[in-house]
């Protein structure tokens, strides 16, 4: 497919350059085209992660829990908060389309989600320890 790297030689002849000149535009356009191609593919990728660790009782330690948001290019994916307890743990899952779920959705996954789209938290204002009114559905 890159064969143009390898020719190396010099060529007086202008019908040998234009040649050489078609067969570089054909790769380019080639090019072109799987670039489109993996930009297509690429958009169903998770490509944002976003993790809130947050402790929901004030007296268990530690920030143990969390919540974990991955999203394709669309905002699509899924919000997993795992709920640490005194019993054991926790695990809830819910559905994220166009960045939103049908599910009512935590203080701690809205941030989760939130950092997954912007990259970082909204602002500094968010307090997760003991804070949390955590109900699964």
């Amino acid at each position: 497919m890159f064969d143009f790297f390898k020719e190396k030689r010099e060529s007086n002849n202008s019908k040998e350059l234009k040649e050489r000149l078609e067969r570089l535009e054909k790769e380019i356009d080639n090019l072109k085209m799987e670039v489109e191609r993996l930009e297509k593919i690429n958009v169903s990728n998770i490509q944002k992660i976003g993790l809130v660790r947050f402790n929901p009782f004030e007296d268990l330690g530690g920030d143990q829990s969390f919540s974990l948001a991955l999203l394709d290019g669309n905002d699509n994916g899924i919000v997993i908060t795992s709920l640490f307890l005194k019993e054991g743990n926790r695990i809830y899952s819910k559905l994220i389309e166009n960045g939103n779920s049908k599910y009512k959705l935590t203080p701690e996954e809205k941030l989760a989600i939130s950092i997954a789209k912007h990259g970082k938290k909204p602002n500094n204002n968010f307090k997760t320890s003991g804070s949390s009114n955590f109900r699964p559905h």
